[in-house]
C-alpha cells in the first residue's frame, strides 16, 4: 500500500454516449487514505505504463486490466471509483460460499428465494422444487439467476440465512483487501450503500479463477435444467450469457451485469502467449460496444504490452493481513515498543504488568485500610477521654 498520487490527472480515452441515464453519485475517496495496489492506482484518471500506446476509448467509467498469475496491474482508469456492482456481485458470493457448500446437497426452493423485483433476472426456480447445489451454481453463473443467488446465500448462511452470507461476503472482501466493496444483497440487485470498484472486482475475480470448481461452473456453455414434475415435467436448457467464451480466443470465463443504477458491468478473463489476464469494466453504456466487447478491446490492448509492464499490483490476503497486523501493533502516536508512560513513570510492559497483576497492590490496600481504622479508633478513644 502507498500514499495517493499528487501528480496531475491524465484523462482516460472516453466515448461519450448520446444520453447517460442518471445514476447514484459515487462516494468521494479520502485523498489522504492509503491507495491499495500502489500509488499510481490512486488516480481518478488513466494509469498506463510509460511508453505504452493509448488504451481504447470506451464509455466505461472505470476499468482495470491485470495479470491473474503475477498480480501486476497493466492499466487502469479510475480503478478505485466506487459504484453499484450489478450481477458481477455474484463473483463475491461464489468466492464466499463455494468453500462452504457441498455440491451434492439438495436444496428445496422457498417463497423467499423467489421474492424478486419485477423483470429481475431469474433462472426459474419453483417453490418446493429440489435442486442440487451444483445445479444452483450453474443457474447463478450461466443465467445470472437472482433466485439461485438467494437460495445459495440462504443455505450457505445456515441458521443466519441470507444476512449471515452477506456478512460473510463483506468479511471475505476485507480479507482479500477489497476495501472499496460493501455488499448488501447476494445477487447484486441495487441497494443503498452497495458498492465495489474495478480494482476490487479484479481482486475477487483472481480469487475465483484460482478455484477449479468456479472455473467448471463458470465456463459451461449450456446445460439442461432439471425437471420438477408435475409442474415442469421436462426441464429446459439454459445458456451462458458471457459471450466472451465463444467470441474471444483463449477466453477463460467471467460474468456480465446490468442494473439501472450500475449500468453495464463486466468481468472477463483470457489467456494468450502463456499469460492470463483479467479485465473489469464498470459503468459502461453500449457504445462503442457492449460491456463485454469493451472488455475484449482492453484485453487486446493489454496483451500487446510487455510482460513486465505494470502500474500497480493486486494485493494478496497475506499482504493485507501483514499490513493490518503491523498497523495494529504500532498505531499512530503510540509510545515506543516495549514501553508505556503512566503518571510520568516509564514502566517496562512486562514488569509493570506483572506488578499490577500480582497480589502486592491488594496487600498494600489492606494495610492502608487497617492503618486508617486504627487511627479512627485512637481518635474516638481520645474524644471520649476529652482529650
Amino acid at each position: 500500500m502507498s500514499s495517493a498520487l499528487t501528480a496531475s490527472v491524465v484523462a482516460c480515452p472516453h466515448v461519450t454516449p448520446p444520453t447517460i441515464p442518471p445514476t447514484p453519485p459515487s462516494p468521494p475517496r479520502d485523498p489522504a487514505a492509503p491507495v491499495i495496489g500502489g500509488a499510481q492506482l490512486g488516480t481518478t484518471g488513466l494509469a498506463a505504463p510509460s511508453g505504452a500506446s493509448a488504451p481504447p476509448a470506451l464509455s466505461a467509467m472505470s476499468w482495470v486490466v491485470a495479470d491473474l498469475d503475477t498480480g501486476a496491474v497493466l492499466g487502469a482508469c479510475d480503478p478505485h471509483l466506487r459504484r453499484r456492482p450489478a450481477s458481477v456481485q455474484k463473483l463475491l458470493l461464489a468466492e464466499t460460499a463455494l468453500p462452504k457448500l457441498n455440491p451434492n446437497q439438495v436444496v428445496e426452493a422457498t417463497d423467499a428465494d423467489l421474492k424478486l423485483p419485477p423483470d429481475s433476472s431469474a433462472v426459474g426456480l419453483l417453490v418446493g422444487g429440489h435442486y442440487p447445489v451444483s445445479t444452483l451454481w450453474y443457474g447463478l453463473l450461466l443465467e445470472s439467476g437472482n433466485d439461485t443467488a438467494n437460495a445459495l446465500a440462504r443455505v450457505a448462511g445456515g441458521s443466519g440465512g441470507v444476512p449471515a452470507t452477506v456478512a460473510a461476503m463483506n468479511a471475505e472482501a476485507r480479507r482479500l483487501g477489497a476495501d472499496d466493496t460493501h455488499a448488501v444483497t447476494p445477487s447484486g440487485l441495487d441497494a443503498p450503500d452497495q458498492l465495489t470498484s474495478a480494482y476490487d472486482l479484479a481482486l475477487i475475480a483472481r480469487a475465483d479463477f484460482a478455484r477449479p470448481d468456479f472455473v467448471r461452473y463458470d465456463t459451461l456453455l449450456r446445460m439442461q435444467w432439471p425437471a420438477q414434475p408435475p409442474r415442469d415435467p421436462h426441464g429446459f436448457q439454459i445458456q451462458n450469457e458471457n459471450k466472451l467464451l465463444v467470441d474471444y480466443p483463449g477466453a477463460l470465463g467471467g460474468k456480465t451485469g446490468f442494473t439501472d443504477d450500475a449500468r453495464h458491468t463486466y468481468v472477463g478473463a483470457a489467456q494468450r502467449g502463456g499469460r492470463r489476464l483479467v479485465v473489469t469494466v464498470m459503468g459502461a453504456e453500449i457504445v462503442p460496444a457492449r460491456a463485454e466487447k469493451q472488455g475484449e478491446m482492453l484485453l487486446n490492448w493489454a496483451f500487446g504490452l510487455p510482460a513486465t509492464a505494470s502500474v500497480g499490483h493486486l494485493v494478496t490476503p497475506d499482504e493485507i493481513a501483514s499490513s493490518r497486523s503491523s498497523a495494529s501493533a504500532h498505531p499512530a502516536g503510540s509510545a515506543p515498543a516495549g514501553r508505556v508512560r503512566a503518571s510520568g513513570v516509564r514502566l517496562a510492559q512486562a514488569g509493570g504488568g506483572a506488578f499490577l497483576n500480582s497480589p502486592a497492590p491488594k496487600v498494600l490496600l489492606a494495610l492502608v485500610v487497617l492503618a486508617l481504622a486504627a487511627l479512627g479508633v485512637s481518635m474516638m478513644w481520645r474524644l471520649r477521654r476529652g482529650g
